[in-house]
């Protein structure tokens, strides 16, 4: 059975192609999906989504995005559709459960930029205009634990997360509660902030964002056989290259350097002063000590366990799209 709203693109797999659990799409075979899906978002908007160093246009908006909310819309009423057919059978409302969305990748390859411009299409559609974002940054442990660990310079990977609290947050929102709390992360102080959390009210949509929402294994401190994965009803995986990666995230560095990293309560302030070879150095160690593993490892290996692939080429635009097929 095709994947819902195919019906514009025939692809047929040649008879001698390895077989595959996903649909392959080029930008072009991608595009005409979005059908008459009109573009709600302006130049401004797109501004206050992008993040620093990307340079996503509204015609990317346009070639992936909108074709990818009008999919996510289809398969959101059709999880309320089954809902309404259990209240149904049941004889009573089983009560609202929001749709829930994991959107994974690496560091710097554009995932928390595809999360933001996806919460802000489908806010537009009229069947679920709540759609909240929560990112798993805030489920670090906090600096003191890590250091007291010592694995300060291993944050980001496995045994960086309290993954327990991340699954019974996940596992509360799929359970319907009225009210979930998560921590929240500031990047500016480059730890979780004791005193603020996000509070999630039964939305109709969560997009759940960060390194290692596909993730299986690796910690001590997860319920065994329990994923955060577990709870998703769709995922979305961010790929590129390793090396562009790695170019993207050094160039983000340096953009960082000349701001974010000049406010005095930047954890990060200190690289204020490095000149942009000193800058590129240090970035490109940092990649090679920790990111660039954490990716290899840990990351990139959760990448077919996606329901879509978004695959980006160098200069950061989605130049194919994989889609599992149902």
């Amino acid at each position: 059975m095709p994947p819902i709203g195919q019906s514009e693109v025939t692809l047929a797999e040649p008879a001698s192609a390895t077989p595959s659990p996903y649909r392959l799409f080029s930008r072009d075979e991608w595009a005409p999906l979005r059908a008459a899906t009109p573009l709600t978002l302006s130049e401004s908007d797109l501004g206050d989504l992008r993040g620093i160093n990307e340079r996503i246009d509204l015609n990317e908006v346009a070639e992936i995005y909108l074709p990818l909310s009008r999919l996510l819309n289809l398969y959101v009423a059709a999880v309320q559709d089954l809902h309404r057919a259990a209240d149904t059978f049941l004889g009573q409302p089983t009560g609202k459960v929001p749709y829930v969305i994991g959107v994974a990748g690496s560091v710097a390859v554009g995932k928390s930029t595809t999360a933001r411009i996806l919460q802000a299409l489908l806010s537009r559609w009229p069947d679920h205009p709540r759609v909240d974002l929560v990112t798993t940054d805030g489920f670090l442990f906090p600096n003191r634990i890590l250091e007291s660990r010592g694995i300060m310079s291993r944050k980001g990977f496995p045994e960086s997360y309290d993954l327990r609290r991340l699954v019974r947050f996940v596992a509360d929102v799929k359970s319907g509660r009225a009210e979930v709390s998560a921590p929240v992360y500031s990047h500016l102080t480059y730890d979780v902030l004791a005193d603020e959390v996000q509070t999630i009210r039964q939305p109709d949509i969560v997009i759940v964002e960060g390194l290692n929402v596909l993730q299986t294994g690796g910690d001590h401190e997860r319920p065994p056989g329990v994923f955060v994965s577990d709870y998703f009803d769709f995922t979305i995986y961010v790929d590129a290259d390793e090396r562009h990666i790695q170019q993207w995230y050094v160039e983000r560095f340096l953009a960082l350097r000349d701001t974010a990293f000049r406010d005095a309560s930047s954890y990060f302030h200190r690289y204020a002063s490095l000149s942009t070879e000193e800058a590129r150095r240090l970035a490109t160690g940092i990649w090679e000590a920790i990111n660039g593993p954490n990716l290899v490892e840990n990351i990139a290996p959760t990448r077919t366990r996606a329901h879509l692939i978004l695959e980006k080429s160098a200069d950061h635009s989605v130049q194919s799209v994989h889609l599992r097929k149902l």
